[in-house]
């Protein structure tokens, strides 16, 4: 299994619409691809516009399918309309309770 983190500085004052971005529509996309494990959206709770997506999915090539899914490619200018920038981190799964 494959854990993601994707950090995002929303630009201010669209904090809410990317909140609603992703409950709405994006976690709800996401959900439906195989593969999928989880995904969750974190705040940080010092800085107000920091985002951090934690998303798991089986395989690096089911993450990879979800980046290459028409879903995935319909959302991508809708949530880049509402940050300045984005980094990722890839990790693998070694263990869970």
């Amino acid at each position: 299994m494959i854990e993601r983190h994707v950090t995002f500085n929303v630009i201010p004052g669209k904090e809410k619409d990317f909140e609603t971005l992703f409950k709405t529509e994006y976690s709800i996309a996401m959900s439906r691809q195989p593969g999928f494990v989880s995904v969750t959206l974190l705040k940080e709770h010092e800085k107000e516009a920091v985002y951090q997506m934690a998303i798991r999915f089986q395989s690096l090539e089911t993450a990879a399918a979800w980046r290459d899914s028409a879903d995935h490619k319909a959302l991508s200018p809708k949530i880049k309309a509402l940050y300045s920038e984005s980094s990722v981190q890839v990790y693998e799964v070694i263990a869970q309770k």
